[in-house]
């Protein structure tokens, strides 16, 4: 049996894809379509012709340098301030007072009243938000600070107040989760305990949306990722796919002369390193190594090693940076 996909279909809505099979009818939304969105400030280009899609249940990271444009993107899709150039759409829509109620955000460090506890400071923040206070107990439990609801908030870690940040953008149970910098200024522990809490709400069903210039946290917690840096995206998709990449290989032989020459015939083949006995052989792109094993062997190379080397999230984003400098 086949399956199939319909997409851009002018009779479905044109934020969604519809993926039929015999047996089961599902869509992917998309939450969040920015469109060539453009951003100065003075000489500085602080986002440049910007397009990105966020789908549903995805969590979604912004990775970058110091300013790449990160917080003015998410500033840009708060309505904190304008673009100078482009639009952006919320569940297919423009950005309304309906899409916002729909939106929890933490963009700057946690500020809440010091001598009140986090009771009280979420009863301000679901006043502020319209909304009852019946969902504080959910919050605070999903945190991890249910056990200190009534202490007052100047006695928190600089941790358990980011915690606290974070319960407060998800009263009311919003479809989408934005955080700027989470990890900011954290202790080991505190990172640990952020990223649980961000693999907790993903469980949920909440789209995230997460700027961070730290890679490793982005490979952890991110399922999508796009790189931008002075305000131009330099790459966006799945970061399974990026890990998934492998541009080198570690080999030996037991004639490792031959094997330094008959490697360089190989299609791709772009370099080579040799560490002790055994040599790191890197290629223009992805390589079978059953295709590299047969094409040495018919060369008269007995390979005696071969491992993948697969590649991190901090390799690539390096690369990137370095052939967009």
């Amino acid at each position: 049996m086949h399956s199939f996909c319909i997409c851009n279909n002018p009779v479905l809505p044109a934020s969604k894809i519809y993926c039929f099979s015999p047996f089961i009818l599902h869509k992917l939304e998309t939450v969040l379509s920015i469109r060539n969105i453009s951003k100065r400030y003075g000489k500085i280009q602080a986002v440049d012709d910007l397009n990105l899609e966020v789908m549903k249940g995805q969590v979604f990271g912004l990775l970058g340098p110091n300013g790449s444009g990160k917080t003015t993107t998410l500033s840009v899709i708060l309505e904190l301030i304008r673009p100078g150039s482009g639009d952006f759409q919320w569940f297919g829509q423009p950005p309304s007072k309906a899409s916002r109620k729909r939106i929890g955000s933490v963009i700057e460090s946690p500020n809440f009243f010091p001598y009140l506890s986090p009771v009280n400071n979420l009863k301000i923040v679901a006043d502020i938000k319209d909304l009852g206070y019946d969902d504080i107990g959910r919050v605070l439990n999903l945190t991890g600070l249910y056990e200190r609801r009534n202490s007052r908030f100047r006695t928190f870690s600089f941790g358990m107040k980011q915690r606290l940040a974070v319960a407060s953008a998800l009263l009311g149970n919003p479809d989408i989760l934005i955080l700027d910098e989470p990890t900011n200024g954290l202790d080991p522990q505190g990172i640990a305990h952020i990223r649980e809490l961000i693999l907790l709400i993903a469980q949920q069903g909440i789209t995230i949306i997460i700027a961070s210039h730290l890679l490793d946290e982005i490979q952890k917690v991110c399922t999508h990722v796009a790189v931008l840096s002075k305000g131009k995206k330099l790459f966006d998709g799945e970061v399974s796919e990026v890990l998934a990449i492998s541009d080198s290989y570690e080999l030996s032989a037991e004639n490792p002369a031959a094997l330094s020459e008959s490697i360089k015939a190989f299609p791709g083949y772009r370099s080579a390193t040799v560490a002790g006995e055994k040599i790191l052989v890197y290629f223009n792109s992805e390589v079978n190594p059953g295709e590299l094993n047969r094409f040495l062997f018919a060369q008269g190379v007995i390979l005696t090693h071969l491992a993948e080397r697969k590649r991190s999230l901090e390799q690539h984003f390096l690369e990137l940076l370095r052939d967009n400098a």
